[in-house]
């Protein structure tokens, strides 16, 4: 299966329904109507991280290739000159949250879901998925840098950190195991 992302648009911190409520994953609203908070929109429900993405910790799959190709994205944000699209993959139900290593905040951004402006940081509320056969859920974005770089990016869920170096229109000297 192959996992495409789009160029997102809208807010990517939204909220997250119980972990008791589904959602469908193609909606950012619980499924059985209560009024919790939605959760972060998703592209696709999947049974298993697809080809080619790796586990961060438990709950977040990255893309392993060792170049991630960058194009000039078009932004006002020195930060965010070039646009690496790639799809985030999280295990439905957990929240995780992201953001560019110390240091790199001037240089980069992120984003999923529905993001109108990149930031150096961002939260994703993976719902859980309306298909039991589905543990996984994508989410459209990626990542904006100032030029090519290999950046670190910090995971955090059920309080464990994790740290993954991504090429974006360069190579970081090939791929690198999460550090936690």
């Amino acid at each position: 299966m192959t996992l495409a992302a789009c160029t997102p648009t809208g807010s990517a911190d939204h909220g997250q329904a119980p972990t008791s409520a589904r959602a469908d994953p193609r909606t950012s609203l619980p499924a059985d109507g209560s009024s919790a908070e939605p959760c972060s929109t998703s592209v696709e429900a999947l049974r298993e991280p697809p080809a080619g993405y790796r586990l961060v910790g438990e709950d977040v799959a990255v893309p392993d290739r060792a170049v991630l190709e960058a194009q000039e994205s078009g932004e006002a944000d020195p930060a965010a000159r070039l646009f690496a699209k790639w799809g985030l993959v999280v295990r439905g139900g957990a929240v995780i949250d992201l953001r560019v290593a110390p240091g790199w905040a001037d240089r980069a951004r992120i984003g999923w879901g529905t993001v109108t402006v990149p930031g150096p940081a961002a939260r994703v509320r993976a719902c859980s998925p309306v298909d039991p056969q589905s543990a996984w859920l994508a989410f459209a974005g990626g990542t904006w840098v100032s030029r090519a770089t290999c950046l670190p990016l910090i995971v955090e869920s059920r309080g464990r950190t994790a740290q993954v170096r991504l090429g974006i229109g360069v190579s970081c000297g090939g791929t690198d195991p999460p550090r936690s």
